[in-house]
């Protein structure tokens, strides 16, 4: 699996508050993770992969992490190995996410970053209002952009609480 580009990443994360807890779904060898523990020094940062090779290739880029502040799972999107309501945050691509364990392991009021990873064009809008369905379905909704198209990611919060909306 391949990670969410980090161009679109790094600017989607200027629109969510910062988490406690971060899940980067399909992290491959952890660039996605790395990137969320810079932009967010206090939170604990996870990755997600099914690939055991590439969770070992992140796992020796952390090194050593006194902190426990990074660490790395070897799991499938659609059965992620947290429990409910662990995160504040979760990122990942659309062919990444299964959008109902987004949702189980995100708390109320969390956000979803996806970076579908389409260029700008028709299929990329097309997969854009796809999307915007799918996240409506699940209990997101998509805060932004309203460009998202030109911009190739999108950000949601998960219905449950006003706290999260009004930081942003």
């Amino acid at each position: 699996m391949r990670a969410p580009p980090l161009t679109p990443l790094a600017a989607a994360v200027l629109h969510v508050p910062a988490p406690e807890r971060a899940l980067a779904i399909g992290c491959g060898e952890g660039d996605a993770v790395l990137f969320l523990a810079r932009e967010f020094p206090s939170a604990r940062v996870r990755g997600v992969d099914s690939s055991a090779a590439s969770i070992r290739a992140a796992t020796e880029r952390v090194g050593l992490d006194p902190e426990g502040r990074v660490a790395f799972k070897a799991g499938a999107a659609r059965r992620l190995p947290y429990p409910n309501g662990f995160f504040d945050l979760a990122v990942g691509a659309c062919h990444q996410l299964d959008l109902a364990e987004a949702a189980r392991v995100l708390r109320p009021g969390g956000h979803l970053i996806v970076a579908p990873g389409r260029p700008p064009g028709l299929r990329g809008r097309l997969a854009f209002a796809l999307l915007r369905r799918r996240l409506l379905a699940r209990g997101f909704s998509p805060l932004l952009p309203p460009d998202a198209e030109e911009r190739n990611f999108l950000v949601a919060r998960l219905a449950g609480s006003d706290r999260a909306a009004a930081s942003i």
